[in-house]
C-alpha cells in the first residue's frame, strides 16, 4: 500500500513542479493537463486507500528519518486511518474540481501556468498535512499551505489590494503559528517526542503536571498546551479574533476561494482538533474556550454576511460561520459532528463558490449583487446548483447540510460544558442569519428584473458559462445533496471513527444522540417539525419580502442605521487593528528610529565616536611642532606620568 500512500501525497507535487518550472516548454494545455493527471492520481490513489482502510487496514510509520539530536528523531512519516483516509478523499476531491473548472475560469489570464502550478502545490501541502503522524510534518504542511495560500491570494500581484490582502493573511496567520508552535514546543519538551501514538500515551502524564505557578496559581499542561494549539487553528480556520484576513483573501482569483477558503485550508484546524481528540478531552477548560471562540464566530460573523455587496464576500462571511458551527462541535466533544460538517460543506460551499464565479464570468466580471438580478432565465445550469448550495447551506431537509447542521445543534444542546448554552443560542440563531444572508444573495442574483444594464452601464447581456465551468458545478452539486444521507449512520452513529477519535464518556453527546436516531429518512422527516427548520423558512421568508417583494421596504430608524453602520464596518475590528496593532508597530519603528538609531547608534556611537577622536586629534596635534624640545619635553611629561602611576599603585 506505500506505493499509493506515496502516489496520493506526491503526484500534485510532481504536477505543480513541471507546470511551475516547465511551463512555457509544455504550453497552457501540458501546464493543466499535467496537474490535473496529478491530481486525478491523487483521488484515485485515496479513493483506493479509502477501501482499504475501510476494510480495516490502517498504517503508522515511517516514511524516512530526517534528523536527529540527541534522543529526539525528526521524522517524516504517515498515519493512515479513517480521518485522514476521509480527508484524503475530500481535498483531492474538491481540488480536481477545482483544477476542471480553473481551465475555464482563467483561460484568458496571462498567469495561467503559473496559476495550475500553485494549486496543485497547494494540494500536494494539503495531503502531507493530513496524513502526517508527527507534529514536526504536520507543522511543515501547515506553513505549506500558508505559504501557497499567500502566493494565491497575491496571484494578480499589480492589484494593490490584493497585495493588502496577502500581506494581511500572511501576518494574521502568523499570531496564530506562534501560538500553535509553543504547543508543539510544550509537548516536545515534556514528552520527549513529536510523534502523535507516543504523545496520546503520554496525555494522563500531561494532564496531572502543572505549569507556570505565579502568584500562586498553577496552569494545566494539558490546558495550555490545547490552546497553544487551538490558537494555531484560530489563524488557520478564522475564529474571531483571527478571521479578519479571509474575507480580504477574495481578492484572489475565485477558484483558489473554493479550494482554499472553503473546503480544504480553513478546515485545516478543525482536523487538528479532531486529531488531537485524546488531549482536548483532558481539559474541559481548552473545550470550553473552544466552544465559546465558535459560537462567537458562528454567529457574529453570519451576521456580517447580510451586509455584504460582493457575491465572493457574501459567501466568505458564510464560510465564517459555518467554520464557528465546526469548532463549536469541537468544544462540544462532538468532533465527528465537525468532521461531518467539514466533509458535508466542502461540496457545497465549494459549489457557491464557484457558482459565485460562474455568475461573475456570466456578468463578465460584474460581482456588485446589486446589479444583477433575472439571472434564472439566462443562467438555468448555474441557478438550479445555486439554488441546491443555499438550501443545502441553511440545512433544508434532506440536503447534506441539514444533517451536519442539525447534529450539531442537537449535539450541543445535550452538552454540559461551561459555555454550552451561549453556544446552542449562537448557533440556533445563526440558522435564521444564514437562511436571511443566503436568500438574500439568491434573490437579488437570479431573482427579480435584471439591473444590470440600465444601472451599470453594462453592454454585453449575462450568459451561461461554458461546460468546463458549470459541469463541476453539477457534480458537487449531486454530493451536496447525497453525501449527508449516505455518510450520517456510519460517521456520526456507527464506528467509523472509533479507535480514531477519542471521547470520554461523560462527554459523549453524540452517544446520547444517537439513541433518537432512527435513519435518515426518519431524520428530515423529523427535521420540520424542530425550531431550526422554522427558523430557517422564516429567514427565506424575510429575505424574500425585504430583497424581492419589497426591496426597498427595509426599516431606516437611526437604531437600524447604527446597527447596519456597526456591521459594515465589521464591528471596527480592522481599524482597531490597523490603530492598535499595526499603528503601535509604527510607533515602536519610529521610537526605534528617532532614538535607537539616529541619536543612539548614529549620534553617540557612530557620530559620537568620530567627534570624540576628532577633539582629542585637535589636542594630540598641538604636540606635534617639529621642534626637538618640545618632543622631549613631552617624553618627559610622560615619563613622569607613568612613574606617579607607578608609585600610586604601589
Amino acid at each position: 500500500m506505500m506505493k499509493f500512500y506515496i502516489l496520493s501525497a506526491f503526484s500534485p507535487l510532481i504536477g505543480a513542479i513541471i507546470a511551475g518550472l516547465f511551463g512555457k516548454v509544455v504550453g497552457r494545455r501540458g501546464a493543466h493537463a499535467v496537474t490535473i493527471i496529478g491530481v486525478l492520481v491523487a483521488f484515485l490513489s485515496s479513493l483506493y486507500v479509502f477501501s482499504d482502510v475501510l476494510n480495516g487496514n490502517s498504517f503508522d510509520g515511517t516514511l524516512y528519518t530526517w534528523s536527529a539530536v540527541g534522543e529526539t528523531v525528526f521524522e517524516v512519516g504517515f498515519l493512515i486511518d479513517e480521518l485522514s483516509a476521509l480527508m484524503m478523499l475530500v481535498v483531492t476531491g474538491v481540488s480536481l474540481m477545482v483544477h476542471i473548472y480553473t481551465i475555464g475560469y482563467m483561460a484568458d489570464d496571462p498567469g495561467y501556468q503559473r496559476f495550475f502550478s500553485y494549486i496543485s502545490l497547494f494540494t500536494f501541502s494539503m495531503m502531507m498535512l493530513v496524513m502526517s503522524n508527527n507534529f514536526l510534518q504536520l507543522f511543515f504542511g501547515w506553513e505549506a499551505v500558508g505559504l501557497v495560500s499567500y502566493l494565491l491570494i497575491g496571484f494578480w500581484f499589480k492589484k494593490p489590494t490584493a497585495i493588502y490582502a496577502n500581506l494581511k493573511a500572511f501576518l494574521v496567520n502568523r499570531v496564530g503559528d506562534f501560538g500553535f508552535l509553543l504547543g508543539i514546543a510544550l509537548i516536545l519538551a515534556f514528552t520527549g517526542t513529536l510523534n502523535y501514538g507516543e504523545v496520546f500515551n503520554q496525555s494522563s502524564e500531561l494532564a496531572s503536571r502543572s505549569i507556570f505557578q505565579i502568584s500562586g496559581l498553577e496552569w494545566s499542561l494539558i490546558t495550555v498546551v490545547c490552546i497553544c494549539l487551538f490558537v494555531g487553528a484560530m489563524g488557520k480556520s478564522a475564529q474571531f479574533p483571527l478571521h479578519v484576513w479571509l474575507p480580504d483573501s477574495m481578492e484572489g482569483p475565485t477558484p483558489i476561494s473554493a479550494l482554499i477558503h472553503a473546503a480544504t485550508m480553513v478546515t485545516a484546524g478543525i482536523f487538528m482538533v479532531a486529531r488531537m481528540s485524546p488531549l482536548f478531552e483532558l481539559s474541559e477548560v481548552a473545550l470550553s474556550f473552544v466552544m465559546v471562540i465558535g459560537a462567537i464566530t458562528a454567529l457574529f460573523m453570519g451576521l456580517l454576511g447580510l451586509v455584504q455587496n460582493d457575491i465572493k464576500r457574501v459567501v466568505a462571511y458564510s464560510t465564517l460561520s459555518q467554520l464557528g458551527y465546526m469548532t463549536v462541535a469541537l468544544g462540544a466533544s462532538a468532533y465527528s459532528a465537525a468532521i461531518f460538517h467539514l466533509m458535508t460543506h466542502a461540496f457545497f460551499k465549494a459549489l457557491l463558490f464557484l457558482a459565485a464565479g460562474s455568475v461573475i464570468i456570466g456578468m463578465h466580471h460584474e460581482q456588485d449583487m446589486r446589479y444583477m438580478g433575472g439571472l434564472r432565465k439566462a443562467m438555468p445550469i448555474t441557478w438550479i446548483v445555486s439554488l441546491i448550495g443555499s438550501l443545502a447551506l441553511i440545512g433544508f431537509p434532506f440536503l447534506s447540510g441539514f444533517y451536519s447542521k442539525d447534529s450539531i445543534i442537537e449535539a450541543v444542546h445535550l452538552s454540559a460544558l461551561p459555555g454550552s448554552s451561549f453556544a446552542y443560542f449562537a448557533v440556533t440563531a445563526g440558522v435564521f442569519i444564514t437562511a436571511l444572508y443566503s436568500f438574500r444573495m439568491y434573490f437579488l442574483v437570479f431573482e427579480g428584473k435584471f439591473r444590470g444594464n440600465t444601472a451599470h452601464g453594462h453592454s454585453h447581456e449575462p450568459h451561461e458559462s461554458p461546460f468546463v465551468v458549470w459541469g463541476p458545478l453539477v457534480i458537487l452539486a449531486i454530493f451536496s445533496v447525497i453525501s449527508g444521507a449516505i455518510a450520517i449512520q456510519p460517521i456520526l452513529f456507527g464506528d467509523f471513527f472509533e479507535d480514531v477519535i477519542f471521547v470520554l464518556p461523560q462527554h459523549d453527546v453524540l452517544g446520547v444522540l444517537s439513541e433518537e436516531f432512527h435513519g435518515w429518512i426518519a431524520m428530515a422527516v423529523h427535521g420540520v417539525q424542530t425550531l431550526p427548520f422554522w427558523l430557517a423558512m422564516f429567514g427565506i421568508l424575510v429575505a424574500w419580502y425585504l430583497f424581492l417583494f419589497r426591496p426597498r421596504a427595509e426599516a431606516s430608524s437611526g437604531v437600524l442605521r447604527v446597527v447596519h453602520k456597526i456591521l459594515e464596518e465589521k464591528y471596527f475590528l480592522d481599524r482597531f487593528n490597523e490603530w492598535f496593532f499595526a499603528g503601535g508597530v509604527r510607533s515602536i519603528g519610529q521610537i526605534l528610529w528617532k532614538f535607537g538609531d539616529a541619536r543612539l547608534i548614529d549620534g553617540i556611537f557612530v557620530n559620537g565616536s568620530a567627534a570624540l577622536v576628532n577633539r582629542i586629534s585637535h589636542v594630540v596635534r598641538l604636540f606635534q611642532s617639529g621642534y626637538v624640545y618640545h618632543y622631549a619635553f613631552v617624553m618627559i611629561l610622560g615619563v613622569f606620568g607613568l612613574v606617579s602611576l607607578w608609585l600610586f599603585i604601589i
